[in-house]
């Protein structure tokens, strides 16, 4: 099976989420983990059987132009002890799934947020799933979110529960495969 996971990341935290989902996935087939404005995101995505995808959330939801601006606004204050990600500048998830010429069959999505309660912070991992079934593909596990402190540091256990959360989206595919 082709499995590509694909994010978009700020200051890091979505990243390593997603690296760590594409190690639960490792034994379900090979894995192509790609930024949204990495070139090889489209091309893995176009011959993926499943995509994971997914990005933080910035005011209830996906990001937008301006809330990565006001990431970027973030990352220049000092006092903040925020380093912007190299690909985070360009295009975001929302942007990226329109662009996208061929979704793929089968998709799951994921989120970083805030440490609160979801109907306080959003979750962009809800909006980034109903973009995809829109698109035809179908959705093989629910929504996932992490969570990050309010010091912008991943919560305890965060890693090892994406690299569980990507074990389980790749026995959900495998049963769609199967039926």
């Amino acid at each position: 099976m082709s499995i590509v996971v694909v994010y978009e990341s700020m200051f890091g935290n979505t990243r390593r989420i997603a690296l760590a989902i594409a190690e639960g996935l490792g034994p379900f087939g090979l894995v192509t983990t790609a930024n949204v404005n990495d070139s090889r995101a489209k091309e893995a995505a176009r011959s993926a059987n499943l995509l994971v995808l997914g990005g933080p959330t910035h005011v209830h939801g996906m990001t937008r132009p301006s809330s990565r601006e006001e990431a970027t606004t973030w990352a220049n204050d000092k006092s903040r002890n925020l380093t912007l990600e190299p690909l985070a500048r360009g295009t975001g998830v929302r942007e990226w799934i329109k662009d996208l010429d061929l979704v793929p069959a089968l998709s799951a999505a994921f989120d970083t947020r805030r440490d609160m309660a979801q109907i306080l912070s959003g979750a962009a991992s809800g909006h980034i799933e109903h973009a995809l079934t829109k698109r035809g593909s179908l959705e093989v596990i629910s929504p996932e979110s992490f969570l990050v402190s309010k010091d912008n540091t991943l919560e305890d256990g965060e890693l090892t529960r994406a690299r569980k959360w990507g074990a389980s989206v790749g026995k959900a595919m495998e049963q769609f495969l199967h039926h």
